[in-house]
């Protein structure tokens, strides 16, 4: 059956302005949309006026059409003799099923909404503690995520009816147009809108979950959180994410930690870092103290005439590498706390030290007046 000429669908001169074709094809698919009218052979006639439309409103595509009328060799991208330049020798393809991919928008295999899709990845972020991100630790989580509803067991219809199979696209959800050309009948296949392209119509929606066959609802998952995990990665939970669609995959879930800082320890890579204070006595004459760690109290010894910030290393006493392999090390940076109160039986004795030591020592006990005072007989 041959095509009905594009101005003839539309019902205008074949030198109509554009905006006598964009009036006369909002009149006619206002009459015929398939929501508005349900008579049969509307969808088809929308259908014919939407094509005519898309054509004829766009200029190059209008000329094309007036010189070469429905078999125009532009739809076929200038098969100038099919020569490698082209097609590369076809190379680039699996074949013509391929060809009238690319150049024609249609298939032969199963696309568009129809298709089974993976479901979308999710993400939950997750606050630690120090001691968890370097144990690791155990636990369970909640998940907001969708899932097939319970009330319609995931299809959608109202309980006691069933989706009915799309009368347009038989269930394919795809809607298949013939076209002829110079090279002969093009097979050019799209998604259906009268179903979305799931090749199912639901007369009758479910009220729990309006139509979709899914609902949000709150997944507990166990999760066990490696040893050494650090601030800002992320942990991946294979098929834990939104449900596939039409049969598709699951998605999956990715858990990024946030771990809350520690009050005495710094983390660096696999290392742990803290500070110690030591008195002056320890720092000169050496002494053995105890040093916190992760893995409880550990005794190292400070050599006579330690020098403030001197770091001792703890080896294995840092952060597990989170892929394995080993352990980091604890560095313990010393530094000599100076007492701000003595009493004067201290202060005679580091008197007699510095005397001894040949130092000279301005105690600066005067007053903020005497002080000034001295500076100003010193420039006189």
């Amino acid at each position: 059956m041959a095509k009905r000429d594009y101005y003839e669908i539309l019902g205008v001169d074949r030198n109509a302005t554009k905006e006598e074709i964009k009036k006369a094809y909002r009149r006619l698919s206002k009459k015929y949309h398939p929501d508005l009218n349900k008579e049969e052979g509307a969808a088809e006639k929308f259908k014919e006026i939407t094509e005519a439309y898309e054509v004829l409103s766009d200029d190059e595509k209008r000329r094309r059409y007036d010189q070469y009328g429905h078999a125009d060799p532009s739809q076929g991208q200038g098969f100038a003799g099919f020569d490698d330049e082209v097609f590369g020798g076809f190379g680039g393809f699996g074949g013509f099923e391929d060809i009238f991919d690319a150049f024609f928008g249609g298939s032969t295999r199963r696309s568009g909404r129809n298709a089974p899709r993976k479901g979308a990845d999710l993400q939950y972020t997750m606050t630690i503690t120090f001691e968890e991100a370097v144990f690791g630790k155990e636990t369970d989580i909640e998940i907001p995520r969708e899932e097939d509803c319970l009330h319609c067991h995931g299809t959608g219809a109202k309980p006691g009816t069933r989706p009915d199979t799309c009368p347009y696209c038989h269930g394919t959800g795809q809607i298949t147009s013939e076209q002829a050309t110079p090279f002969g009948r093009i097979v050019n296949r799209r998604v259906c809108y009268h179903c979305n392209g799931t090749g199912q119509i639901i007369r009758e929606k479910c009220a729990t979950c309006h139509g979709t066959g899914r609902v949000k609802r709150r997944k507990k998952i166990h999760v066990k959180i490696p040893a050494g995990i650090d601030d800002g990665q992320q942990l991946r939970v294979a098929g834990q994410g939104e449900r596939g669609v039409n049969g598709g995959p699951p998605g999956d879930l990715y858990i990024v930690f946030h771990v809350e800082p520690h009050e005495f320890f710094e983390r660096r890579g696999n290392d742990i870092y803290c500070e110690m204070p030591i008195t002056f006595v320890q720092a000169a004459l050496g002494d053995e103290i105890e040093v916190p760690t992760l893995y409880g109290k550990v005794k190292i010894k400070i050599p006579p005439g330690t020098q403030s910030h001197t770091k001792f290393r703890l080896r294995g006493k840092g952060v597990p590498n989170v892929r394995g392999g080993g352990v980091g090390d604890q560095h313990v940076i010393v530094k000599i706390i100076t007492p701000k109160k003595l009493t004067e039986k201290q202060k005679q004795l580091l008197r007699e030290f510095a005397e001894i030591s040949g130092e000279t020592i301005d105690e600066q006990t005067k007053s903020f007046f005497d002080k000034v005072k001295k500076a100003f007989k010193g420039n006189s």
